[in-house]
C-alpha cells in the first residue's frame, strides 16, 4: 500500500475526527453555560438535580457514555438506536458541556462579590454588572482550563472507534487489519500533533490579548 493511499485513507478518517471535534465544541460551549447557571441556581431542586447530573457524567468514563447512548435506546427501551456518528456527538456534547460548566462556574464564582456590589452602588443592574464588569474577567480566568479541555477533546475523538465510527485511529486500525502495516498507526500522531499545535497557538494568542486584565 503506497504512502499516498495511506494518506488518503487517514485523511478520510481525519475528516470524521474534525467533524466530531467541531460539532461537540459548537454545541457544548453554550450548553455548558446553561448547566453552570443551573448548578448555581438559587432554586434548590434544580441546583441539586444539575449537580447530581454533573457528578454522574464526571464520574463515569466517556467511552461508557458513548456505548450507553448508542446501545441504550434499543436495549433498554426497544427504541431505534441513534446512527453511530450521531450517538458519538450526543455523548461527547453532554460530556464536554458538563466539564465546561464546571470551568464556567469556577470562573464566575472566583470573582469577588464586592465587584457586583460596587456596580450596583453605581446604579448598574445585575445584568450590566455581569456583562460590563465581570464577564471579561471570567473569560480571562477560564481560557487556560478551557484550552486544556478543548485540546483533550481532539484526542478523545479517538474513542468514537468503540462503536466503529471511522475516525482517524479507526482508519489506521483498518489499514493494520487489511494490509498488515503498523506504521500508519504511528503516523496518525502527526495529524494530532498538528491539530493540537494549531490550537495551542490560537489559545496562546487569546491569552496574550487578555493580558491587560490582571489578577
Amino acid at each position: 500500500m503506497s504512502f499516498a493511499a495511506v494518506n488518503l485513507q487517514l485523511l478520510d478518517g481525519f475528516k470524521t475526527t474534525c467533524m466530531l471535534f467541531f460539532v461537540t465544541l459548537i454545541a457544548a460551549i453554550p450548553l455548558g453555560l446553561v448547566v453552570a447557571f443551573f448548578s448555581m441556581s438559587k432554586f434548590k431542586p434544580l441546583q441539586l438535580l444539575s449537580r447530581f447530573f454533573v457528578w454522574v457524567i464526571r464520574g463515569t468514563p466517556l467511552m461508557l457514555q458513548v456505548m450507553v447512548v448508542f446501545y441504550g435506546p434499543g436495549l433498554m427501551f426497544g427504541m431505534k438506536s441513534f446512527p453511530r456518528e450521531e450517538a458519538v456527538c450526543i455523548a461527547f456534547i453532554i460530556n464536554y458541556a458538563v466539564y465546561f460548566s464546571e470551568i464556567y462556574r469556577g470562573g464566575i464564582e472566583s470573582i469577588p462579590r464586592g465587584q457586583y456590589e460596587a456596580g450596583q452602588v453605581l446604579g448598574m443592574k445585575k445584568s450590566q454588572v455581569f456583562f460590563k464588569v465581570v464577564l471579561l474577567q471570567v473569560i480571562k480566568r477560564i481560557v487556560p482550563p478551557m484550552s486544556n479541555e478543548i485540546i483533550t477533546l481532539v484526542k478523545d475523538t479517538s474513542l468514537a472507534r468503540v462503536i466503529a465510527v471511522g475516525e482517524l485511529v479507526k482508519a489506521a486500525q483498518d489499514i493494520i487489519n487489511t494490509r498488515g502495516l503498523i506504521w500508519p498507526l504511528f503516523y496518525t500522531a502527526v495529524f494530532y500533533l498538528i491539530f493540537c499545535g494549531g490550537l495551542t497557538l490560537i489559545f496562546s494568542r487569546i491569552e496574550k490579548k487578555l493580558d491587560y486584565f490582571r489578577g
